[in-house]
């Protein structure tokens, strides 16, 4: 006669969203210098780091920064630059302090959320980092980019997870988002019943809650999915709202996937 089976031991394992698997990753990925090394020996000197923050906001513009670093930046990686979303927000404005005090160049450019309706939110972000490296007060000669090209003559190197492997682009990252939140702050108060200066205009449960009571203002973005359900007046329920992913996350899972694929 066979012994009975053992029992199954259920082992309960958490769900791991794609947004926090990023940031998990990011956090082993080492931002440095390296790339501007390996264009500076081809004979590179001003190498624009490029990104963008805001996409995956429902309020205001998506902003852009390019900043030109010099030769010497172990003090910026002393100080742990790296993709302005691992840094808090103390941290970033310590950072943004220094980049901007040891910067050659610096350029910042905002993409309004009436365009970013227009034109698609990835067009705006390229449309925003362009505008960037335009307002340059000098002529870049390689530009480093955050995931995508530009509509640039310039010659460029696309890095996935860039701010989060190279100064440069960390840099510009850091500069766009303490940019931003500056911005939000700004808007508390012309708009305070959204709460703007805690979420920076995310989709956070308390901004749909307000997009629920108040309706949506004149900036935020008719083409994202939780406002256009809003001005739908359709009934919606709070938790049908809350419920709803909001497909332009920053943190969105093609990312996780890229990284998954090349690592």
């Amino acid at each position: 006669m066979s012994p009975p089976p053992s029992p199954v031991t259920k082992v309960f394992r958490p769900r791991v969203t794609a947004p926090a698997s990023k940031l998990a990753r990011l956090k082993q990925l080492n931002c440095s210098d390296r790339y501007e090394q390996e264009l500076r020996t081809l004979g590179c000197s001003r190498i624009a780091g490029v990104d963008e923050v805001g996409r995956g906001a429902l309020f205001g513009p998506v902003v852009a920064a390019a900043v030109i670093l010099p030769g010497e930046t172990s003090d910026l990686a002393a100080m742990g630059l790296t993709d302005s979303k691992q840094l808090t927000e103390v941290t970033r404005e310590q950072l943004d302090a220094v980049i901007r005090s040891v910067a050659v160049a610096i350029g910042i450019a905002e993409v309004d959320a009436e365009t970013i309706d227009r034109v698609n939110i990835y067009q705006a972000s390229r449309l925003a980092m362009l505008q960037a490296v335009r307002l340059l007060p000098l002529e870049p000669d390689h530009l480093l980019i955050d995931a995508m090209k530009i509509d640039h003559p310039c010659g460029q190197t696309k890095l996935i997870f860039g701010d989060s492997l190279s100064l440069s682009i960390a840099a510009a990252s850091v500069v766009a988002k303490v940019y931003r939140d500056g911005l939000m702050r700004r808007y508390e108060e012309e708009y305070p019943q959204y709460g703007l200066a805690a979420h920076k205009g995310y989709g956070t449960p308390q901004h749909k809650r307000a997009l629920l009571e108040h309706g949506a203002c004149a900036l935020h973005r008719r083409s994202f999915a939780p406002v256009r359900a809003v001005l739908s007046g359709s009934g919606l329920s709070l938790q049908t709202l809350l419920d709803q992913v909001e497909e332009h996350d920053e943190l969105d899972d093609a990312e996780v996937e890229i990284w998954e694929d090349t690592n």
